[in-house]
């Protein structure tokens, strides 16, 4: 963020008064006070971040904003109704001071991974700011906004949410220019209920789009497709579909990297993503398509795809030892762990394909069904081995011994499964590691590492 006046700063916020000064940083962590900085105190279940005003004060920030008074020196302090609003109303209104190109993303699976395609994409026209690992939420996505300055031309930002309305908020701080969809899968149907509103809560992007805006959906998914909006340019890309008017044929798996064409408008287009699998093929078209109405030649859009870079515990391959880990333990629900169960299979092994997994949370009534499906597909598949701890997971190994997996096994706890595998893995093996981020399965990775 530049520099900006502390009573424009009071306005944008709606603060019971005016303050005058600037600031150069704003900061909702009291640990990071820098001097002349603007510190927002935000309040959760577990802080209050209203306890370290005077503190923050104290350490040079210039001034704080809050939504309740306490024994802070208040002739420092903006008042406000709600300071994670006020954080939000700031960074709406660093987008639009400077400005730039901007793509909002949404979905329930692939957020991430099609996210950094995008920035990949973009990166080759414009500088571009993009969302760093997950900080997508109510407040971690207008931190990442604050990060703009002048010389960023485009910003690419993944936006979550676990309940309805929340991507609206986000969608009218970010007020992207192209909107994405990856698809409407079950993540958070705990809380939401159903499909239906989950689809509702994504579609929210629309109201941060302007008009004639384009949003690209994923035509694969039947709960996207046919969706009409007529103050939008709706644009389907897919697989499967092939009334989309962005799809791909001729996909290559190899270990690390899928080869594809992509056609379009009649026109055929060579593609290379440094990563496996047709979920991730589908999520490269969107940014394909992103790329080619930022201006971009077709051709220019589909080889920029080959810079994208795996980030954190998606699908990363490492070769180690003579055996082979594929690390996608970032997150898993029923999609992605279909995608993966089957990419692993897929992949050339003259060891085991071992599928090493663990509970997919936040299913709710859809739980049971979703691990006993898994535990079918890795049998039909063919699949050597399947390792799992966690409750759910239980259930998933026994539909794998029901379905012919030779060796499936399920552990009370991941020090058991850890142990396991370590022991049993062999050169020429492919594990892939998969479950939700709660299960912390890359803790078993880096044992497996350390001591293999």
């Amino acid at each position: 963020m530049e520099g900006y006046s502390l009573s424009e700063i009071s306005e944008w916020i709606c603060a019971d008064k005016k303050i005058f000064g600037a600031v150069e940083e704003i900061v909702t962590d009291s640990r990071k006070i820098t001097p002349n900085c603007l510190f927002i105190a935000l309040e959760g279940e577990f802080f209050d971040g209203h306890k370290f005003i005077s503190e923050a004060l104290h350490k040079g920030a210039a001034a704080a904003v809050a939504h309740k008074r306490g024994e802070e020196p208040q002739e420092k302090t903006l008042y406000v109704g709600n300071t994670e609003r006020a954080l939000r109303a700031l960074a709406r209104m660093c987008r639009i001071k400077i400005d730039p190109v901007t793509v909002g993303i949404t979905g329930s699976v692939g957020k991430t991974t099609t996210r950094e395609m995008v920035a990949a994409v973009v990166r080759q026209k414009y500088q571009t700011l993009t969302t760093k690992e997950n900080l997508n939420n109510n407040v971690g996505m207008p931190q990442t906004l604050l990060q703009l300055t002048p010389a960023h031309q485009a910003a690419v930002i993944e936006m979550g949410m676990t309940a309805l309305g929340e991507i609206e908020e986000l969608a009218t701080t970010l007020l992207p220019r192209i909107g994405v969809i990856t698809n409407i899968g079950v993540s958070h149907i705990e809380r939401l209920g159903s499909r239906e509103n989950i689809r509702q809560a994504k579609l929210e992007i629309v109201q941060g789009l302007r008009e004639g805006s384009p949003l690209f959906l994923n035509g694969d998914d039947p709960m996207l497709w046919g969706y009409k909006n007529p103050h939008l340019q709706v644009i389907f890309y897919g697989i499967d579909n092939k009334a989309c008017q962005i799809t791909a044929k001729d996909l290559v798996v190899s270990t690390g990297s899928t080869t594809f064409t992509i056609c379009f408008q009649g026109e055929k287009y060579p593609a290379r993503i440094p990563c496996m699998g047709q979920h991730n093929v589908c999520n490269a078209l969107a940014a394909f398509g992103v790329g080619v109405y930022l201006g971009m030649e077709p051709k220019e859009a589909a080889a920029a795809l080959n810079q994208y870079q795996v980030t954190g515990w998606r699908q990363k391959i490492t070769e180690f030892h003579g055996f082979t880990v594929v690390e996608d333990c970032y997150n898993a629900g029923p999609e992605s762990m279909e995608a993966a169960l089957t990419t692993l299979k897929g992949m050339p092994c003259f060891g085991r394909h071992i599928a090493v997994l663990a509970d997919m949370l936040e299913l709710g009534h859809l739980s049971d069904q979703a691990h006993r499906t898994a535990g079918a597909l890795a049998g039909s598949l063919g699949l050597d081995a399947v390792y799992a701890y966690g409750e759910k997971a239980k259930l998933l190994v026994e539909e794998a011994q029901k379905s012919g997996v030779p060796d499936a096994v399920w552990f009370p706890d991941k020090k058991a499964l850890t142990e396991h595998v370590i022991a049993l893995v062999k050169k020429g093996d492919i594990l892939w590691v998969k479950g939700s981020h709660g299960m912390a399965l890359e803790t078993l990775i880096e044992e497996l590492y350390q001591r293999a």
